[in-house]
C-alpha cells in the first residue's frame, strides 16, 4: 500500500503522504509470508533512517538505533520508544525489550522518526510501534511449522475471529534454535490474546495479555577482532583459565539469561457526540530475569561490586488517559488532543557472587539489594489544524521522571547509597505541510527532546563506588525538511533531510572490573539524508528501497577514561550508509519470489575510534512464498536463503566493550522452509 493510514504521532489516523513528519508503516500480514516471525529485523529492514540488528545473542535482544539514538545500548533498547498495542515496550527509563513483540498476530508496525517523536516523551529518539490484528469474520484455526539452519525450529498454533460480536485472536509459539555462534542456543515461548467488544453503540473495549518465557537463553557474549578473523562462530578464550585447553569467558561462567515475562492491558474508548472521543488506557504486568555473567572473582572481590549474578523481580503498571475533538476553526478544521500517561515500575533487586568455592557460573553470596523505583508522569497536548493545502501540526509534552533507590545491602566497605532524582523537561514540537499538487507534499518540522540516564547507566558512579545521581539528561535539537510525492499513481518517493544537536550526550566514562560508568559529554551533531521508494512496477512486479546517509559525530572534544576524544570523533555504533532494496514478482496467482539486498557501512566501536571499525557489508538474500486455497482450508510454504553468497560479516558491535570483545558475528548462508494450514469455519 503506497499511502497507509497512520496512527502514531497524529491526533487521530491519518494518511502517511499528509504528516508533515518522517514515518512508514509495514504491513506485518504481507511480511509475514516470507519471514520467520521471530525477529523484528525481518520486517523493519527497510526502514530508512533505522539500524536494526539481530544480535544473534537472545540474551541481549536486538540491537535498535534511529537516527543514531540508541546505538551505544550494549543490551536491551535504548533512545528508542516501543509500544505494542499502546503498552509502553519501555520502561519509563526508557529501557525497552523489543523481544515481547508477538509477530504473528500483528497487523502493521509503525516507525515514526524526526522531531515529532519527541512528542512521545523521554527517549523518543524515535518510535516504533506495533498493532496486533483485531478478531473480524468467520471464526478460524491455523497452526504453522518451520525449521533450519543452526537447528532452527518453530512451531505456533492460533485462533481468530467474530463470535457474538466479540472478536478474538489468540496464538502461542515456541522458537528453539541452537545459534549460528558457540554458546547461543535459545528456547523461546510466546503466548497472546485479545479480545475487542463493543459495551454499546459508541464504544469499544480491548483487552490485551501477552507472556513470553526464555530459560536459560545461553549468551555468547563478544568476541575480540582476533577471534572473528579466525573463527567467527567461536568465542574469545579466557587467558586466565587453569583448564587444557583453555576454555571461553562464556563456557568457563556458563553465561546466561532467563526471562519470563507477562503483561495485560485494557483500553475503552467512547465516543462523545459526533466530533469527540475519550480513551482510557490501563496496563499491568511483572518481569523476572536472571542473568549469569563472566566476571571472574578478582573483579568481584572489592567490597562495592554487586556481584556476577543479576537476579531482578519487576512490578510495572501504568494508565492513559486522552480526549480527542474535532471542531471547524477559520476556514479549515482542528484536531485537539489533551492526554496524560502514568507510567511505574519497581525493581527488586539482588546481585550474587557467580562462584562457590571452585565452581563457576551458579548462584553464590549477596552482594547487591535494593528496590529501585521509577514513576514518570507525562502530560501532553497535540493539535492538527488543516486549511486548503496547508496542515499545521503542534505538539508539547512535559515529563516528569523520578529515580528512587532503597539499598538494603550495607556492609563493610559498602556504604548505603540510598537515594533519589528527578528530572523534567518540556519537549514541544511543530511541523507544517504545504501541497505543491494532489501528488505532491513538502513539509518542515522542529522538536526539542531528552533523554534520562537508565537506572543501568545511573548505577555506578565511577567502577568503585555508588549511584550516579550527579548524571545529567541529555537535551537536544531537531529540524527535518522533507517532501513526498507520486511520481506516478504506481509509485511513491519520500525524501527528508535532517539535523540533531545534542547536549549532554550520555557516554562510556570507565569500564573495568567488570562495572561500566557513564558520563556526560559535550555537544554531539547527526545530520543527514534519507530516501525511500516504492513501486508497482506491473500487475505481478513490485520494487522498494531506501538508503540512509547519516554524519554523526562529536561536535566537542571531552575527557573520557582520562583520554581526550577529539571532536569530529565518529559515534560508535553508528553506520554512515545504510541501504536496502527489495524486488518481488508474483509468477503465479499465491506464488512469490522475491529478492532483496542490504548494506552497512563501517561501524566504529568505540568514542576514540582506533580500534579496528566492524567493516561494511552487503548481504542478499531470497525467499519463496506459495498459498492454496481448498474450500474451508488455506495451506502456506515458505523458503528462505539468508546470506546467499556466504558473505563473512560482523552483524553488530558491542559499543565501548572495555576487554575489546566487541564484535557480534552474523550467520553465514542460512536455509530455511516452513509450512502452515488454516481452516476457516
Amino acid at each position: 500500500m503506497l499511502n497507509p493510514v497512520i496512527v502514531t504521532g497524529a491526533p487521530t489516523a491519518t494518511e502517511s503522504f499528509d504528516l508533515p513528519y518522517s514515518i512508514d508503516s509495514v504491513d506485518m500480514r504481507a511480511n509475514q509470508a516470507g519471514n520467520l516471525g521471530v525477529n523484528a529485523s525481518e520486517a523493519l529492514a527497510g526502514v530508512p533512517g533505522l539500524v536494526i540488528q539481530n544480535r544473534q545473542n537472545y540474551a541481549q535482544d536486538l540491537q535498535i538505533s534511529i537516527r543514531g539514538f540508541g546505538a551505544r545500548a550494549a543490551f536491551g533498547v535504548r533512545g528508542v520508544k516501543l509500544i505494542a498495542d499502546g503498552i509502553p515496550a519501555t520502561n519509563p527509563d526508557g529501557q525497552g525489550q523489543a523481544a515481547t513483540f508477538n509477530l504473528d498476530t500483528a497487523e502493521r508496525i509503525e516507525v515514526m522518526r524526526g522531531p515529532f517523536a519527541t512528542v512521545y516523551g523521554n527517549h523518543a529518539g524515535g518510535v516504533i510501534q506495533l498493532f496486533s490484528r483485531t478478531g473480524e469474520g468467520e471464526p478460524r484455526v491455523r497452526a504453522s511449522a518451520l525449521g533450519g539452519s543452526w537447528g532452527t525450529t518453530k512451531f505456533g498454533i492460533g485462533a481468530e475471529g467474530e463470535k457474538n460480536g466479540i472478536g478474538f485472536v489468540l496464538d502461542a509459539s515456541r522458537f528453539d534454535t541452537d545459534g549460528y555462534r558457540d554458546h547461543s542456543k535459545t528456547r523461546r515461548d510466546q503466548g497472546f490474546a485479545k479480545l475487542t467488544l463493543n459495551p454499546d453503540d459508541d464504544s469499544t473495549l480491548t483487552l490485551v495479555a501477552n507472556g513470553l518465557r526464555q530459560p536459560e537463553t545461553q549468551d555468547p557474549l563478544g568476541v575480540t577482532w582476533e577471534t572473528y578473523e579466525r573463527d567467527p562462530q567461536s568465542l574469545t578464550i579466557d587467558p586466565f583459565d587453569t583448564e587444557t585447553p583453555k576454555r571461553s569467558y562464556a563456557a568457563r561462567y556458563n553465561t546466561r539469561k532467563s526471562i519470563h515475562h507477562l503483561q495485560g492491558g485494557a483500553t475503552y474508548e467512547r465516543r462523545l457526540g459526533t466530533d469527540d472521543r475519550l480513551q482510557v488506557s490501563a496496563y499491568a504486568g511483572r518481569r523476572a530475569v536472571t542473568q549469569y555473567q563472566s566476571f571472574s572473582k578478582g573483579f568481584q572481590s572489592s567490597p562495592r561490586h554487586a556481584g556476577g549474578v543479576v537476579d531482578f523481580d519487576r512490578d510495572f503498571h501504568g494508565m492513559g488517559l486522552r480526549w480527542i475533538a474535532q471542531r471547524a476553526l477559520g476556514s479549515g478544521e482542528l484536531t485537539l488532543t489533551a492526554g496524560v500517561d502514568y507510567d511505574r515500575a519497581e525493581d527488586d533487586r539482588q546481585g550474587y557472587e557467580n562462584f562457590i568455592g571452585s565452581t563457576l557460573g551458579v548462584k553464590g553470596r549477596l552482594r547487591r539489594d535494593e528496590l529501585d523505583t521509577i514513576t514518570s508522569v507525562d502530560p501532553y497536548v497535540q493539535a492538527l489544524w488543516k486549511s486548503g493545502p496547508w496542515q499545521w501540526s503542534l505538539g508539547a509534552r512535559h515529563s516528569r521522571v523520578s529515580f528512587k533507590v532503597e539499598d538494603r545491602y550495607i556492609a563493610t566497605g559498602n556504604p548505603d547509597d540510598s537515594g533519589s532524582v528527578r528530572f523534567s523537561k518540556t519537549t514541544p514540537a511543530l511541523g507544517v505541510s504545504y501541497a505543491l499538487s494532489p501528488a505532491t507534499n513538502v513539509y518542515a518540522s522542529v522538536g526539542a527532546g531528552f533523554e534520562t540516564p537508565t537506572l543501568n547507566e545511573l548505577s555506578y558512579a565511577t567502577p568503585s563506588t555508588g549511584f550516579n545521581f550527579g548524571l545529567r539528561p541529555s537535551t537536544s535539537r531537531q529540524a527535518e525538511f522533507g517532501i513526498k510525492t507520486f511520481v506516478t499513481d504506481n509509485a511513491r518517493v519520500n525524501a527528508a533531510l535532517f539535523r540533531i544537536e545534542t547536549d549532554d550526550e550520555i557516554v562510556v566514562s570507565a569500564s573495568e572490573e567488570g562495572r561500566t560508568s557513564y558520563q556526560n559529554a559535550g555537544r554531539t551533531l547527526r545530520q543527514g539524508l534519507e530516501l525511500a521508494a516504492q513501486a508497482e512496477l506491473s500487475r505481478t512486479l513490485t520494487a522498494r528501497a531506501s538508503l540512509t546517509w547519516m554524519q554523526a559525530e562529536y561536535d566537542q572534544a571531552f575527557i573520557s577514561r582520562g583520554t581526550t576524544v577529539a571532536a569530529g570523533k565518529e559515534i560508535p555504533g553508528v553506520p554512515r550508509i545504510a541501504a536496502f532494496a527489495e524486488l518481488a514478482w508474483e509468477a503465479t496467482p499465491g506464488v512469490t519470489l522475491a529478492g532483496e539486498a542490504l548494506h552497512r557501512g563501517k561501524v566504529e566501536v568505540n568514542d576514540l575510534n582506533n580500534d579496528r571499525a566492524a567493516p561494511a557489508y552487503t548481504l542478499f538474500n531470497l525467499r519463496l512464498a506459495a498459498e492454496q486455497r481448498q474450500g474451508p482450508w488455506t495451506f502456506g510454504q515458505l523458503v528462505r536463503v539468508d546470506n546467499v553468497f556466504d558473505r563473512k560479516y560482523v552483524g553488530s558491535v558491542i559499543v565501548g566493550d572495555s576487554n575489546k570483545r566487541y564484535y557480534e558475528p552474523g550467520p553465514e548462508r542460512s536455509l530455511y522452509a516452513g509450512v502452515s494450514a488454516s481452516y476457516r469455519f
